[in-house]
């Protein structure tokens, strides 16, 4: 074995235990707000434009029942709308509403400060972060890609 293909794998179960522990987290913040991990996630995910079920779930990595379920959640709470997709008549565009960006800023209002102390902790910048993120970018990029 490779030494690269080692530090690919220890990297992926780095990975999946920061998720792990960072929706922990997440759940505790969202859940003093009135909300859940799962909501806030698809909103996150909603804040940079409407998506389909199918694409927020592919972004997540979760299955589109499972992100169609939060979606229910999140139309029926108003902080979501389906609005018409004109690649997809089926398969509606789905977005934030005002409401819906409300919550997600107070979420992420109430997560900036222990996000900033566990930065600070661990002694990490924005410069590290983003040399973490392109290559965990390039790797999605390919894993994407049949080949």
């Amino acid at each position: 074995m490779t030494d690269a293909l080692e530090q690919y794998r220890l990297l992926i179960a780095d990975v999946y235990e920061l998720a792990g522990i960072s929706r922990r987290t997440s759940e505790d913040i969202a859940r003093e707000a009135g909300q859940t991990a799962a909501r806030w996630h698809v909103l996150s995910v909603l804040s940079d434009g409407p998506r389909t079920v199918p694409n927020a779930a592919r972004r997540l990595g979760l299955t589109p029942q499972s992100v169609q379920r939060v979606v229910g959640d999140l139309l029926a709470a108003g902080q979501a709308e389906a609005v018409p997709n004109p690649d997809h008549a089926r398969s509606p565009l789905i977005a934030l509403t005002d409401e819906g960006r409300d919550t997600l800023e107070r979420l992420f209002a109430r997560s900036e400060a222990a996000r900033e102390r566990l930065l600070t902790r661990a002694g990490t910048d924005a410069e590290e972060l983003r040399q973490a993120t392109e290559t965990l970018r390039r790797l999605l990029d390919v894993l994407r890609t049949p080949g």
